[in-house]
C-alpha cells in the first residue's frame, strides 16, 4: 500500500460519518497519485497528505436569534479554516438547512485548491449555518446575521480570514454581517467580500462566478476547435451563479433553454427570458413556477430533469451531487460536447468518470467556478488600496484569470501523461502550489 492509499484509508476510517468530505478527498487523492509517487519519500516524511486533509481549525458555535413572534430560535454556525499556506483563509458562508460539518469541510478542502488555481495569494476556508433565509422576513434575517457575526467576528479579519457569500448569503446578508462586524470590532476593513458598492464592494462581483465559468468554457472550446456561438446550453439552478452564467452564455451567442430551483425546472425552447428569471428570483424571491406567467409557451416540470434535455453544453450551477450517473448517460446519449461545473462538486464521481470516458470535455468546479473567489480577492485588493476599479478593469482581470486557469490545468494534466483530464489537471496544479508553500513553512 503506497502513501496515498494509506492516508486515504486512515481518513476514511476517521471520518466515516462525513460522506461529502470523504468524496472530495477521494477525488483529489485519486488524481494526485502520480504526483505523490514522484515525491513520495519527501511528502511522507513531511506528512504532507495528513496535514492537507486536516483543517487548521474548526469553529462550531451556537447562533440564537429572535423571530418575529418573539420566540428564540437556535441554529449552528460553522467556520472551517482549512489551509493558509498561500494567504489568508478565503471562502464563502453558506446558509442552508443541509449545512453540517461534513459539507463545510468538503467545501473548505475544495476551496484550498480552487484558490490556489487563481494564482492569487488566498488560502482556503468555508463556513455557514443550517439557518434557512427562505421565508424569513428581513428583520429575522438581520437578527440571525447579527447573532452569527457576534461570534464569528472573533476569528476573522482582513489579513486573517475573509468570508464571502455563498448559497443563501447574498448582498442583504453580507450587509447585515458587515454592519455587525464594524459595530463590534470598531474596524472598517475588507473583512467580507461581496459587499455593496456603496461600502467597499467590487464591480463584477455579483456576476463573477457565472461570467468566469463562461470565460473558461469559451477558452476550453476554442482550444478544442469549437465555440459557444450557436450552441444549446442547459443550466441547473436559478441563483446568482446560474443567472449570470446564463447571461454571459447568451451574450457569447449560446441559447440557454433550462434553469431550475429546488422544486422544479423550466424549459424554454426559444431561450430563457433572463429578465423574467431575475424578477422572479432576485426581486420577488419566488419559485420558478411563476415563469409561465411571463412565457406561457414555456414548460415547467416538477422535480429533477434538466439533464434529459438535448444540448451541446451543460452547466450544473445548483448544488453538490446534483448530476448523477444516469444524468451523465442521458447527456452523452444526447451528444453533449462539454460539461463544466458552476457549483461546487455538483457531479458525482461516477458521473464524472462516465463523462470523461465518453470523450466529453469535463472541467471540475474548483477550476471552472473559481471566478467568484478570484473577484473576491480582487475586491480585497481594492479595499487594501482604498481604490475602486471600473467594471471593465475587473472584468478584464477576471477573464485573464479564467483563461490562465484553463491553460494551467491543461498543462498540468499533459505533464503527467493525462492530456484532457482536467479533473486531474486542476487537482495537480492546485496541489503543487500549496505544497511548495507548506514545505517552505516547515512543520506548521
Amino acid at each position: 500500500m503506497n502513501y496515498t492509499e494509506k492516508t486515504l484509508e486512515a481518513v476514511r476510517a476517521k471520518y466515516s460519518y462525513q460522506p461529502e468530505f470523504l468524496q472530495a478527498v477521494s477525488e483529489v487523492f485519486e488524481s494526485l497519485e502520480k504526483v505523490i509517487e514522484k515525491n513520495e519519500k519527501l511528502y511522507e516524511s513531511e506528512a504532507i497528505l495528513e496535514r492537507i486533509v486536516e483543517p487548521d481549525r474548526q469553529i462550531i458555535f451556537r447562533v440564537p436569534w429572535v423571530d418575529d413572534s418573539g420566540k428564540i430560535r437556535v441554529n449552528t454556525g460553522y467556520r472551517v479554516q482549512f489551509n493558509n499556506s498561500i494567504g489568508p483563509y478565503k471562502g464563502g458562508l453558506r446558509l442552508h438547512p443541509s449545512v453540517n460539518l461534513s459539507v463545510i469541510k468538503f467545501l473548505g478542502f475544495e476551496q484550498v485548491f480552487k484558490n490556489s488555481l487563481t494564482g492569487l495569494p488566498i488560502g482556503g476556508g468555508k463556513g455557514g449555518s443550517d439557518f434557512d433565509p427562505k421565508g424569513k422576513s428581513d428583520r429575522e434575517v438581520m437578527a440571525f446575521c447579527q447573532s452569527f457575526m457576534t461570534e464569528l467576528c472573533k476569528y476573522i479579519g482582513a489579513d486573517t480570514d475573509v468570508p464571502a457569500g455563498d448559497i443563501g448569503t447574498g448582498a442583504r446578508e453580507i450587509g447585515y454581517m458587515f454592519g455587525q462586524y464594524k459595530r463590534i470590532r470598531g474596524l472598517y476593513e475588507g473583512v467580507l467580500t461581496g459587499k455593496g458598492l456603496s461600502y467597499g464592494g467590487s464591480l463584477v462581483r455579483t456576476e463573477a462566478t457565472g461570467y468566469g465559468l463562461l470565460y473558461l468554457v469559451r477558452e476550453l472550446l476554442k482550444c478544442n476547435g469549437s465555440s459557444i456561438e450557436g450552441k444549446t446550453v442547459v443550466i441547473s439552478g436559478a441563483g446568482n451563479v446560474a443567472i449570470y452564467a446564463a447571461e454571459k452564455a447568451t451574450q457569447l451567442g449560446g441559447k440557454v433553454v433550462t434553469m431550475s430551483d429546488s422544486t422544479g425546472w423550466i424549459y424554454d425552447k426559444d431561450g430563457v427570458d433572463l429578465a423574467a428569471v431575475k424578477e422572479i428570483k432576485e426581486k420577488n424571491r419566488a419559485r420558478l413556477t411563476e415563469y409561465k406567467k411571463y412565457r406561457p409557451e414555456s414548460e415547467y416540470h416538477e422535480g429533477r430533469g434538466v439533464w434529459s434535455v438535448k444540448c451541446d453544453i451543460a452547466l450544473p450551477c445548483a448544488t453538490q451531487n446534483e448530476l448523477l450517473l444516469d444524468d451523465a448517460k442521458a447527456l452523452v446519449a444526447n451528444g453533449v460536447e462539454a460539461v463544466c461545473e458552476g457549483a461546487n462538486m455538483p457531479s458525482t464521481i461516477e458521473a464524472t468518470k462516465y463523462l470523461q470516458e465518453n470523450g466529453v470535455l469535463f472541467v471540475p468546479g474548483k477550476a471552472s467556478n473559481a471566478g467568484g473567489v478570484a473577484t473576491s480577492a480582487l475586491e480585497m485588493s481594492q479595499n487594501s488600496e482604498r481604490l475602486s476599479w471600473t467594471f471593465e478593469e475587473v472584468n478584464q482581470k477576471l477573464n485573464g484569470i479564467m483563461v490562465g486557469i484553463y491553460h494551467n490545468i491543461a498543462n498540468a494534466a499533459e505533464e503527467y501523461g493525462m492530456k484532457g483530464n482536467f479533473v486531474a489537471g486542476a487537482n495537480i496544479a492546485g496541489f503543487q502550489k500549496v505544497v511548495n508553500a507548506m514545505l517552505a513553512h516547515g512543520a506548521c
